[in-house]
C-alpha cells in the first residue's frame, strides 16, 4: 500500500512541475504556486524529487528554472569543473559539480570495447 502513496505522490510531483514550466510566461505566480504544491507533496510523502526536476527549481524563490529566460547556464573549470546556474529573478547561484569518476568511467568502457 505504501508503495501505491509514494508511486501516487512521484505521478503528482512530475506533473505539478510540468504545469509549473508550461504556464511560467502566462502566469508566474501561479507557476510559483505549482512548484510549492510539488514540494510539499514531496514532504508529505517523503518522496524525493528527481534530480533532473529539482535542479530546474530557484531553491531561494521557488521559480522554475529556464535558461535564457529566467537564469543564465555558464560552465566554470576554476578548482573542480563544475556547472553554474543563476537565477535572475532572486540572484541566487547554483553550483553543481561535474564529477570526474563519471567521465574516468566512460573513458574506460570506450576502450575496453573497442578491443575484442
Amino acid at each position: 500500500m505504501r508503495r501505491y502513496v509514494k508511486d501516487i505522490a512521484r505521478e503528482r510531483i512530475e506533473r505539478l512541475i510540468a504545469l509549473a514550466d508550461e504556464i511560467y510566461e502566462v502566469n508566474k505566480p501561479l507557476s510559483k504556486r505549482y512548484i510549492e504544491l510539488a514540494l510539499r507533496v514531496s514532504m508529505r510523502s517523503r518522496v524525493r524529487i528527481p534530480r533532473h526536476l529539482k535542479d530546474r527549481i530557484c531553491k531561494k524563490c521557488l521559480s522554475i528554472l529556464k535558461p535564457g529566460v529566467n537564469c543564465t547556464v555558464r560552465i566554470r573549470p576554476r578548482r573542480e569543473k563544475h556547472i553554474v546556474i543563476k537565477c535572475l529573478e532572486c540572484g541566487h547561484v547554483i553550483r553543481i559539480p561535474i564529477k570526474r569518476r563519471l567521465r574516468a568511467k566512460t573513458r574506460a568502457t570506450r576502450r575496453g570495447s573497442g578491443t575484442s
